[in-house]
Parts: structure tokens; C-alpha cells; sequence
């Protein structure tokens, strides 16, 4: 995750973009960018962020 954001706002605005336009879920994303899944999601929960994988996008 090192070339992701660390601020949390921006972390889920660069990830949602990502899922929108590139992915069709987290899963994907954290497969091509090697992100550990886990703590990308533990990283976004910390904010009140969860994952909504109907919508494909954190909120």
C-alpha cells in the first residue's frame, strides 16, 4: 500500500475511483496492485469506511 495514500479520505477516493473505473471488485484491485486486501480494508474500517461490494465501492 506504500503507493496509496495514507490519509483516509483520500485513501477511499483513490481506491473508489480505482473500483469505478478500472475493477469490477476489491478483490481484482488488491490482486493487481498487490494491496493486502485486509489491510486496505482495516486501513478504510479505522475511518468508518466499510466496503459494499453490491455497489463496488467503499463508503
Amino acid at each position: 500500500m506504500d503507493e496509496l495514500p495514507k490519509e483516509p479520505f483520500m485513501l477511499m477516493s483513490v481506491v473508489n475511483q480505482k473500483l469505478r473505473d478500472f475493477y469490477p471488485s476489491l478483490d481484482r484491485l488488491c490482486e493487481d496492485l498487490h494491496i493486502d486486501r485486509e489491510e486496505l480494508e482495516s486501513a478504510l474500517a479505522a475511518a468508518g469506511f466499510e466496503y459494499n461490494p453490491s455497489a463496488n465501492k467503499f463508503w
